[in-house]
């Protein structure tokens, strides 16, 4: 899911998941869970922005195209 599905989902504002998603990541540490984040995304050129930002960015560096992927969040089992 995507940071505003989460918070739609929720009923919660975008700031509030992001800073929940910021927690989840220190706490998922000394589990067997895991959280994968899936980037954003230029659907124009297809650069891949980093990892660690939660929100969507508003424009592409490579581009400039406005037209970006939310990055996607899951939650799964830490592989062996």
């Amino acid at each position: 899911m995507s940071l505003s599905q989460i918070a739609h989902a929720m009923g919660e504002s975008p700031k509030d998941v992001s800073d929940a998603l910021n927690h989840l990541v220190k706490s998922l540490k000394h589990t067997e869970q895991e959280l994968v984040i899936h980037p954003a995304e230029c659907r124009r050129c297809g650069f891949e922005f980093r990892a660690d930002k939660f929100k969507r960015p508003s424009k592409c560096p490579q581009c400039r195209s406005t037209w970006i992927a939310e990055p996607l969040f899951s939650v799964s089992t830490r592989a062996k």
